[in-house]
């Protein structure tokens, strides 16, 4: 099993005695000492950037948790403070007490991170003009159209300089594991990408408008539907995959079986978070649900059914910051794969 990355490093420390999984033989007697040395396996990378607020996590209100794990483990648990950088290190007189720590933390750290909200996403941009100038007539007709339609409103249309396609979003909590994520991002260009896209851009077409749930009266999210100009699954292949492999390295939690390959035009989250474009109908808590107001896609969904946005190149599959805007409008990029 692969556990997910942390900002905090575990360096689990008991006598003559391996961290990867291998004890050395030894005599009973020497079970008696506590002695630290370096460790070999790692629950994730040093306390650095995000590790500050992640460590106070662990600790616990005035140190109860920190205490109740050492008391319950009968270890001593050694954390970084504030600013400084380092490993959590765990040591104890027994294996057994010190790997229970170690394993009672790495549940803390995964628990922790489940709880943040996403700070990037894997992304394609679909934001070059001729699209944008199309999604700019889109939701002019759509407004001239249908705007007695109820809910439909100006403030639910995506910015057009960040119409996108996600693929997952991810919790990156330092630099440490930024760099990471675009490491990760050129091992699968080599490995996978670069085979299947040929070296040259994917030619791809966005086309015809679907809607997110089951009765199109009450629709919270409108999307342009994206496929392959030459009708190949490549843009499918390579999504899943990469999704696979940054699952797989605990960067980013498993949402669906496939890729869901979708450009959202319309978005009832944007009715009172213009901040929220990149947010997926997947990714949304209980709460935003309650606060949204559906419009009625029936009419949209008739007269654009299929509305044709444009042809696009993409070249590239970026790590983009969430609330971030670069020099173009689109979201700021801490690291891309590009295909030629």
């Amino acid at each position: 099993s692969r556990r997910s990355p942390s900002p905090a490093s575990v360096a689990s420390c008991f006598p003559e005695e391996e961290q990867d999984g291998h004890s050395a033989t030894h005599p009973d007697k020497d079970r008696g000492a506590s002695i630290q040395e370096e460790s070999h396996s790692r629950a994730g990378l040093p306390a650095r950037g995000g590790g500050g607020f992640l460590c106070r996590y662990i600790i616990g209100k005035k140190g109860e948790t920190k205490k109740r794990l050492e008391t319950e483990t009968r270890t001593s648990i050694s954390i970084p403070k504030p600013g400084v950088e380092g490993e959590i290190v765990i040591t104890g007189q027994h294996r057994s007490g010190v790997i229970s720590a170690r394993t009672r933390i790495d549940v803390l750290l995964d628990s922790f991170r489940k709880k943040q909200p996403f700070t990037h996403f894997l992304s394609f941009a679909l934001n070059q003009p001729a699209i944008q100038e199309k999604f700019l007539q889109f939701k002019e007709e759509v407004l001239e159209k249908c705007s007695k339609d109820h809910g439909v409103s100006s403030s639910l249309f995506q910015n057009p300089a960040k119409l996108h396609l996600t693929l997952g979003t991810l919790v990156l909590l330092n630099e440490q594991e930024i760099q990471k994520a675009c490491d990760l991002l050129q091992q699968c260009k080599e490995d996978f990408v670069d085979q299947i896209a040929g070296g040259k851009p994917l030619t791809v077409e966005v086309a015809g408008v679907e809607y997110m749930n089951d009765d199109p009266a009450m629709t919270d999210v409108l999307y342009a539907k994206v496929h392959m100009k030459d009708g190949s699954d490549r843009l499918q292949v390579i999504a899943d995959q990469l999704v696979e492999r940054f699952v797989a390295s605990g960067l980013m939690l498993k949402e669906w079986d496939r890729v869901k390959l979708h450009a959202t035009v319309m978005n009832t989250l944007f009715r009172k978070d213009p901040s929220a474009e990149e947010r997926n109908y997947t990714m949304t808590g209980k709460s935003s649900f309650k606060e949204r107001e559906s419009f009625n896609g029936r009419n949209i969904l008739k007269l654009f059914e299929n509305f044709y946005f444009g042809e696009v190149q993409l070249d590239s599959v970026r790590l983009s910051q969430r609330f971030s805007s670069d020099a173009s409008g689109y979201y700021a990029t801490s690291g891309q794969l590009t295909f030629s």
